[in-house]
């Protein structure tokens, strides 16, 4: 059974930083491309960064600069560290793990950034 649980969300004052964690079983993690998304209310899910099972990532423009993904094959997990945080980064942040032509989901994890 495919598991993503992702950890670390929470209130955060802005200019403050975040690390998400996203913990994986039941895949083969090194064979994964990943993704975090985020998403807010009424709104579809968008993601913002990505890092392939070779390493390669992406930025979406709006946290280019800001925010990073990073995977850590051993602990099979997957991390985005969030600096600079701005209040309309406020959302639910999702973890995507992607093999095979399938998507997997974390239950996602409610980042707040407001004083």
């Amino acid at each position: 059974q495919v598991q993503l649980v992702e950890s670390g969300g929470g209130l955060v004052q802005p200019g403050g930083s975040l690390r998400l964690s996203c913990a994986t079983s039941g895949i083969i993690f090194r064979f994964c491309d990943f993704g975090w998304y985020l998403q807010t209310p009424g709104n579809q899910r968008e993601l913002l960064v990505n890092i392939s099972s070779g390493g390669s990532t992406y930025s979406a423009d709006s946290v280019k600069g800001r925010f990073s993904i990073s995977r850590d094959n051993a602990k099979n997990t997957v991390y985005l560290q969030m600096n600079s945080l701005k209040p309309e980064d406020t959302a639910v942040y999702f973890c995507n793990a992607r093999f095979g032509g399938r998507h997997y989901w974390g239950q996602g994890t409610q980042v707040t950034v407001s004083s």
